[in-house]
């Protein structure tokens, strides 16, 4: 967990420690960055204010190296902060002030999105034109490529590519990658696609892989990379 705010941080780490994490804090962005680099943690809990480093910059340098799932936490109503964390690729994200107890339900969807493919029967590769997706090693080539996506992009990608050829609306992508019940944030869903698009080599413009249909949701194209 990284954030200067110690009150809330000893209270994070009295509600979670008898839940059976173990939850290593760091106060300032650097040594956060050091912490992550050294640690590889299962999860990091990012705070987007901070002193010298803030929150979004340390998002996009733990991207350059890894793709530990990062939720962050913001001030309630930064709608751009929440954004550009999610475009930075931060997994999810939850305003202050919040309820410890929704804040473990969102850490436990997050691992359990990640150990899926440990945990979970062994799934044969999802192939749709010159893409595969593989559920079991949690890989995405196109073309020969490996492209390297976060947890959340991973599970949304995965689910549309199930689906090749049909449309899936927000709310049953936002199922896909936060689990049944979830209340989130529905552009988190936009960010993520228009990172995948970013990544996959996609014209945003006049995307000819992964589609808008207006009004309705996403579809990803039988003929993705052909």
């Amino acid at each position: 967990m990284i954030d200067d705010d110690e009150k809330l941080v000893a209270l994070v780490q009295e509600y979670l420690e008898p839940q059976g994490f173990e939850l290593v804090v760091a106060h300032d962005g650097q040594l956060g960055l050091e912490l992550v680099a050294a640690q590889d943690p299962a999860l990091v809990i990012l705070d987007l204010m901070l002193p010298s480093i803030d929150g979004l910059e340390i998002c996009r340098r733990i991207r350059q190296t890894s793709q530990v799932p990062i939720l962050m936490l913001t001030a309630r109503g930064d709608d751009t902060d929440r954004i550009v964390g999610l475009e930075l690729g931060a997994d999810d994200y939850l305003a202050k002030p919040f309820n410890p107890r929704e804040l473990l339900a969102r850490l436990r969807a997050i691992l359990r999105r990640s150990a899926n493919a440990g945990a979970a029967p062994v799934q044969e590769p999802l192939r749709v034109g010159t893409l595969t997706v593989d559920p079991a090693s949690r890989r995405v080539e196109l073309a020969g490529r490996e492209i390297d996506l976060t947890t959340a992009e991973f599970d949304l990608l995965r689910a549309l590519a199930a689906h090749a050829g049909q449309v899936l609306s927000r709310d049953r992508l936002l199922q896909e990658v936060h689990g049944s019940g979830w209340s989130a944030y529905d552009r988190s869903v936009d960010v993520h696609v228009s990172r995948i698009r970013q990544k996959i080599g996609d014209d945003p413009k006049r995307p000819a892989l992964l589609k808008t249909v207006r009004g309705v949701g996403y579809q990803l194209s039988r003929e993705a990379g052909r």
